[in-house]
Parts: C-alpha cells; sequence; structure tokens
C-alpha cells in the first residue's frame, strides 16, 4: 500500500472541496482549504519525497496553466486529469504527465462508449490511462459519476466491470464523492469490494481523517489499495495526519 499524493485544482488554485457540492453554475463550492502556494510548490514537494504515481485533478476549467506548472516540476512524476479527451491526451502525456487520468470522455451518456475508450488506448497506450471510477452510493451499489462528480451513469462497480476494464488501462483511480472532503470516515464497503478484485493498481480517496482509516483501508483492501489523503492532510490545512509522517511511511 502507497501514499499517493494529489493536487486538486479549482480555478487555477490548489483547493480542497467537498465533492458533492462541485456544480456547472456560479455557486461556490464548499471549499476546506485555499492555498496560497501554487501547484508547482506541491509538485516540488512529491519529486523531493519521491513520491510516484500522485493525480492532478483539474475541476473544470481555468486551470491548465496551474497543471502545466506541476508537470514541469514533477516530470513523469504525476498523472493528470480533468478534462482530458481523445484529441488531447497525447499532449498531456508531451507535457509531463505519467499518464492519464479519464472519467467523464468515457463513461459518455451514462454508459461506457467502447469507441472511445478504444481510441484512447491506440493514442497513449493502456500503460498510460488510468480510468477514475469515482461513485456514489445508489440502490443498486456504488454508481459511476461523472461531469465533476455531478451526473450520474448507469454503471455501477463490480468485480464483473473491472475485470471489463482491466484490459483497457493500467489503473484505476475511485473516488469515494459522498465522503470527499468530509474527513468523515472511509466508503467500508467499497474498499471491501475493491480489496477482492486485486488485478490492477487501485487507489482509493476519500473520508480518510486518521492513521486508523488508513489501516483500515490495508486490512479491507488486503494491502493492494493505495490511498489519497486530502483535507484531513497538514500541508491542505487539516490537523489530522502529517504529511511527513505519510510520505516516510507510506513511499513504497
Amino acid at each position: 500500500m502507497k501514499f499517493r499524493p494529489c493536487i486538486d485544482l479549482h480555478q487555477g488554485v490548489v483547493k480542497q472541496i467537498v465533492g458533492g457540492t462541485l456544480t456547472d453554475t456560479d455557486e461556490s463550492p464548499t471549499t476546506n482549504f485555499s492555498a496560497t502556494r501554487p501547484a508547482s510548490w506541491f509538485a516540488e514537494l512529491y519529486r523531493r519525497d519521491n513520491l510516484t504515481g500522485g493525480h492532478i485533478i483539474q475541476l473544470g476549467p481555468g486551470n491548465e496553466k496551474a497543471a502545466c506548472g506541476a508537470l514541469e516540476a514533477w516530470p513523469g512524476g504525476m498523472q493528470v486529469g480533468g478534462g482530458i479527451t481523445c484529441d488531447n491526451a497525447a499532449s498531456w502525456l508531451d507535457r509531463g504527465a505519467a499518464a492519464i487520468i479519464v472519467t467523464s470522455h468515457v463513461f459518455h451518456d451514462g454508459r461506457i462508449d467502447e469507441e472511445r475508450l478504444s481510441r484512447l488506448v491506440e493514442t497513449v497506450g493502456k500503460e498510460r490511462l488510468v480510468l477514475d471510477l469515482s461513485c456514489r452510493r445508489s440502490d443498486e451499489g456504488y454508481r459511476i459519476v461523472t461531469d465533476r462528480w455531478q451526473t450520474w451513469t448507469d454503471e455501477v462497480i463490480t468485480l464483473p466491470l473491472l475485470d471489463r476494464l482491466a484490459d483497457s488501462c493500467h489503473e484505476f483511480l475511485i473516488h469515494g464523492v459522498d465522503v470527499e472532503g468530509m474527513v468523515s470516515g472511509i466508503e467500508e464497503p467499497l474498499v471491501e469490494l475493491l480489496g477482492t478484485w486485486g488485478k490492477r493498481p487501485v487507489t482509493y480517496a476519500g473520508g480518510i481523517r486518521s492513521l486508523a482509516d488508513i489501516e483500515k483501508i490495508d486490512t479491507l483492501g488486503n494491502g493492494a489499495i493505495d490511498f489519497t489523503v486530502g483535507s484531513a492532510l497538514d500541508i491542505f490545512g487539516g490537523d489530522a495526519l502529517a504529511y511527513d509522517v505519510l510520505s516516510s511511511r507510506y513511499s513504497t
């Protein structure tokens, strides 16, 4: 199990946002943290500590300059997502992304768009493609959501779905959106489900508030699930978890 660092960008600024409050309107989302330092500062920190496989997520427009700055600071060290399509995917690799992260472009009109997924694999190769299966609770299970977690798809995270997608990507990134930014504890049933699979790398994010939560991910995930911490982390204004502890204890 590894600590995967993150840089979440909103309007060009590194922020920690309560995931369920993002919209496409002029209303501001609930924000737990807004950085005074640029995205490149965080990327340089992760580079110093040799933390690879972290992700830069662009939450809406206006984040490209900040994302490029972070990639320049840690070339080949971070993945990037947000607004990635078949047409611009290769350009993000050229800018220094280790891999691209895609949700909305693939989960199109509520379903998996097989043609777009095939084109992405042809364009960047499955070894540099991460599928974001961020999800919310529903009566059917954990349903994948797109468009900054606003649009529900018809796809539910199941072992057969993971098997179906595994041949088209290198790994999965999965936010538990209902607890994203809440610092209220993890989505235990989701982590347990993911822990029974283990055929590709998986990174879980959402609700982590303590070392006990991280240990729970390790146990439920059978040691195979990596994790990301946002609002609870001291470099993002949190008081529950120290970046230096996580970066040294869970770097490999």
